[in-house]
């Protein structure tokens, strides 16, 4: 049972001229498929939902979209041992195409996941916070601080639709991450690493829980993070005064960060992190709330794909 969960209107309205693309293969190709086009936020998830639910054995779910859309799907998503999951990317920042290599144009990206006979499985994260009602599942990264505000202002930027019809959507986050970086509020956190001993991080500008190495369009947060070792990589950054985290912003980009004292990167299953005061929390891009208290766990070899393994 191959189904196709489509947003259309992702990277300002150029989803649906990929999926046209996409479509026409698999009509050429007289393959059976069936489609469901996104009509509002959440029905990703609903429609991901129904389609799990519907007693087949053997389920092909491809996001036709970007970051946001895979996520919901994904946390749609049951019975996850009889679903393989693909996605062709729309997006802006398209962190999980990169993460997983998928590349080339929606024909190519559609034949390989036609082509796909390898069983590649990996890992996602968990992510609960104070007040949640159900832990969100996430395949690319989680994190409470800068890159959450980044995240939620990228949601609602003109900036971003501005820079997308340009082919330049990717520069939204950097552009946002400059201007946030110098009005959002540190807090002073503590850690927990797999349940050991609390660390202490003073003036805490953000906690990233990566799965995959990069986030943001492409920014490679934790450089050796592995989608497949059972482990989330923790990128914190504390007690560097703002200016000096501006102009480390370079090395950040060029995955050198962690050459500059305040940048540390700890890999680990689970991830405790207690805040003074609230800061903004993402999962895979989107909002989740502002937060205190948050969970992080990673659930190996969870999610079963339509892709061959490459990876960034």
């Amino acid at each position: 049972m191959l189904c196709f969960i489509v947003n259309e209107h992702s990277r300002s309205g150029k989803g649906a001229k990929i999926w046209k693309e996409a479509e026409a293969v698999l009509k050429k190709k007289n393959i059976a498929y069936e489609s469901y086009v996104t009509q509002y936020e959440g029905h990703a998830f609903s429609l991901a939902h129904d389609i799990c639910e519907c007693g087949a054995d053997d389920i092909q779910l491809v996001v036709v979209g970007g970051d946001g859309t895979a996520n919901e799907v994904i946390n749609g998503m049951t019975h996850f041992e009889k679903v393989r999951f693909g996605v062709i990317p729309t997006g802006s920042g398209n962190d999980l195409a990169r993460g997983l290599g998928i590349t080339g144009t929606p024909t190519e990206v559609i034949g390989h996941i036609l082509n796909c006979r390898e069983d590649y499985v990996m890992d996602l994260g968990q992510v609960s916070w104070n007040g949640c009602e159900k832990p969100r599942l996430f395949a690319i990264s989680a994190g409470a601080g800068l890159d959450a505000l980044v995240c939620k202002k990228a949601l609602k930027s003109k900036v971003k639709d501005a820079l997308n019809k340009l082919h330049l959507g990717k520069l939204t986050y950097l552009f946002l991450t400059v201007q946030s970086l110098f009005t959002m509020q540190t807090t002073d956190a503590g850690a927990f690493f797999d349940g050991k001993g609390q660390k202490n991080h003073k003036k805490m500008i953000f906690a990233a829980a990566m799965n995959f190495r990069a986030e943001g369009g492409g920014v490679p947060m934790a450089p050796g993070a592995d989608a497949q070792d059972g482990k989330l990589s923790v990128c914190m950054a504390w007690g560097i005064p703002k200016w000096r985290t501006f102009l480390c912003l370079p090395l950040l980009v060029t995955a050198n960060h962690l050459r500059i004292r305040g940048f540390e990167v700890t890999n680990c299953k689970e991830y405790d992190l207690k805040l003074k005061t609230p800061m903004v929390l993402h999962a895979d891009g989107e909002y989740c709330a502002d937060v205190t208290r948050v969970e992080f766990r990673c659930l190996e070899k969870k999610l079963w794909l339509l892709h061959e393994q490459k990876g960034d």
